[in-house]
């Protein structure tokens, strides 16, 4: 018999990257009482890595719960970027309601589409959060209209439509149920949550019945499943049975080791825990995304989606350029190897693959963000390794025809610059579908563009725009293959022999194009040292001195000029090069190298190619 358990709600927080979801889940927990009064809290305390930190991204979705008015809130953070889409989906099984987070100035965008979709899928109710509501160029009232056009858009039923709008600022911690009266905490929106957002309702007297929707990782205890007790009670030393939907042979017989329940920002060991309740599993050695665990009288595997494939694939690869090994510490096969493959362990849109070179392994994921993120915290940890160009993967329908991965991509620039936007992505295959003129002397465009048209991009489009454009991407399925591109019209400069670069050397080669290194930097023959103007590559001696006589003092040199060279980040890198260059990372430096180094080698493999 099915009963409702009102002492708890799950709910997760969707949004567009930068709408604020991160900051409004601080400001929950610190009205909850969460900290102590005199607790030293961080910003966005719910982004516990590094990257996330830095770049102000959620990539892994985190788990919390507050206690409201006697009801325990679980409440999840989801990513907003459209390479962790995977993540955001999987959450949502676990949840009974959203609150979608809208910025009250940009309104709904691409990534509000894409998660208010999935939420509706799975007809969850949703509570509507117009966010920063503080900004001076608030437009509130539009926003509005913008969503409840777009749930018409997504074909929401009547229900779904009638749902409440709470308008809040979670810098300032405040909400309220009018646009026009501010708030002064958060009240308002957890007393929505709780009227609107259903409690979890499930058989209490059932035999137990938990679908693990994230995978979180431990160095002591290894692999934790999290997930929601859809039915029954699951107790600590229990024996179940691990099912799992899409692979019906799938059957073992496992004990339940340890089981925690969320408390604030902590994990809390419980011996039992009822439906309803998001519960943290860990003594379970080979537990993955989607799996359930049942009682062994009553073996049910819940349905899920399947986990979105990869579109986009790079070799990692053994560094053996001259310099290897004079800065990583993990520099060997086996190193990449392990850790590569321990990266699995938590992230699932990731496949490793081993290649007919063992010092090799293609690594596809959903997008470069997704890959660059990897290869950062690599080097964080003090792997050496070298890239490849990334390639988007390739299918063939029945008729034995190539299809390419597509992309939908939704760009706002300033009307001056949507000449330069246009001629640029129509010349890598985009097709313009739709174009509009938005608030503020914004044109909107609208794209429908092969994924690998858009590697490389980012970086030129920042520069074409000034710095002021918008592009938001999001995944279209597989269509036919457009034909060639050209990534890049530029040549590489190269180095002609190793050495370190010295300030005459690098004069007489900045005339011939824009630099990547300053003097004393270490270089080697084939290292990329900067791009050309021209179409072909350039070999250039930057170890060259002048020569010296009695009438040429090498004083003179101090009063050459040089420009500042261009360095590039991890991203720009790895739009940079091209399909016969690596990138060489390492903890210290990112060099770019051409695959063959010897110049004689490099001309012959030029022309047989040719």
């Amino acid at each position: 018999m099915k009963t409702k358990r009102e002492d708890v709600r799950n709910v997760a927080i969707i949004a567009h990257v930068d709408h604020g979801k991160t900051t409004l889940v601080d400001e929950l927990l610190k009205q909850s009482g969460v900290f102590r009064e005199n607790q030293e809290v961080a910003e966005r305390v719910m982004d516990s890595n590094d990257i996330e930190r830095e770049r102000g991204i959620t990539i892994l979705s985190k788990n919390t719960a507050i206690t409201y008015k006697d009801t325990k809130i679980n409440i999840i953070d989801t990513p907003g970027h459209a390479d962790f889409g995977g993540e955001v989906e999987r959450v949502l099984k676990m949840v009974n309601g959203v609150i979608l987070v809208v910025d009250a100035f940009e309104g709904a965008m691409p990534q509000t589409k894409f998660v208010l979709r999935k939420a509706l899928e799975l007809n969850l109710p949703v509570i509507v959060c117009v966010n920063k509501i503080d900004r001076p160029e608030a437009r509130p009232a539009e926003v509005v209209d913008e969503v409840l056009e777009l749930f018409i858009d997504l074909e929401a039923d009547e229900s779904q439509l009638d749902c409440p709008f709470v308008f809040a600022s979670a810098r300032t911690g405040t909400a309220s149920l009018d646009m026009d009266m501010p708030g002064t905490n958060m009240i308002p929106l957890f007393d929505t949550i709780l009227d609107y957002i259903p409690a979890p309702e499930g058989d209490p007297d059932a035999g137990t019945q938990v679908l693990i929707s994230t995978i979180d990782y431990n160095e002591y205890v290894g692999r934790i499943g999290v997930g929601k007790v859809d039915n029954g009670v699951i107790r600590v030393n229990q024996d179940v049975v691990m099912v799992n939907h899409h692979e019906p042979d799938k059957m073992r017989k496992v004990k339940v080791s340890k089981l925690y329940e969320f408390d604030g920002l902590n994990k809390v060991e419980v011996k039992e825990a009822g439906i309803g309740s998001i519960v943290a599993i860990s003594g379970i050695a080979d537990i993955h995304i989607g799996d359930t665990l049942c009682s062994p009288e009553d073996v049910k595997p819940i349905p899920f989606q399947k986990i979105s494939e990869p579109t986009i694939a790079m070799h990692f690869i053994v560094n053996d350029s001259p310099l290897a090994g004079t800065e990583g510490k993990y520099v060997t096969s086996r190193h990449i190897r392990d850790r590569l493959f321990r990266e699995l362990n938590t992230d699932v849109s990731l496949r490793v693959e081993e290649t007919e070179n063992t010092d090799s392994y293609k690594v596809s994921g959903r997008g470069e963000l997704h890959l660059s993120v990897l290869i950062e915290n690599m080097r964080r940890e003090g792997y050496e390794f070298a890239v490849s160009k990334a390639e988007v993967l390739y299918k063939t329908d029945e008729k034995g025809k190539k299809l390419e991965p597509m992309e939908l991509a939704y760009i706002d620039v300033p009307d001056e610059f949507s000449g330069a936007v246009i001629q640029k992505l129509s010349a890598r295959k985009g097709e313009l579908r739709n174009m509009g003129t938005g608030s503020g002397g914004y044109t909107r465009l609208e794209f429908s563009i092969p994924s690998r048209g858009l590697i490389g991009y980012r970086g030129e489009f920042m520069t074409d725009t000034k710095g002021n454009g918008i592009l938001n991407t999001t995944f279209d399925g597989y269509g036919p293959y457009k034909g060639d591109l050209n990534y890049r019209s530029n040549g590489s400069l190269i180095a002609f022999e190793s050495g370190e670069a010295v300030t005459y050397g690098l004069f007489s080669a900045q005339e011939r194009g824009t630099l990547f290194i300053s003097p004393g930097e270490k270089v080697y023959a084939g290292m990329v040292i900067g791009e050309t103007g021209k179409a072909e590559d350039i070999e250039i001696n930057v170890c060259k001195t002048k020569h010296l006589t009695n009438t040429r003092s090498s004083s003179a040199d101090d009063a050459l000029k040089l420009t500042p060279p261009k360095v590039l980040s991890l991203e720009q890198a790895l739009d940079f090069i091209d399909t016969d260059e690596l990138l060489e990372v390492t903890p210290e430096s990112l060099r770019i190298r051409k695959k063959i180094l010897d110049p004689t080698m490099r001309k012959r493999a030029g022309f047989k190619k040719g």
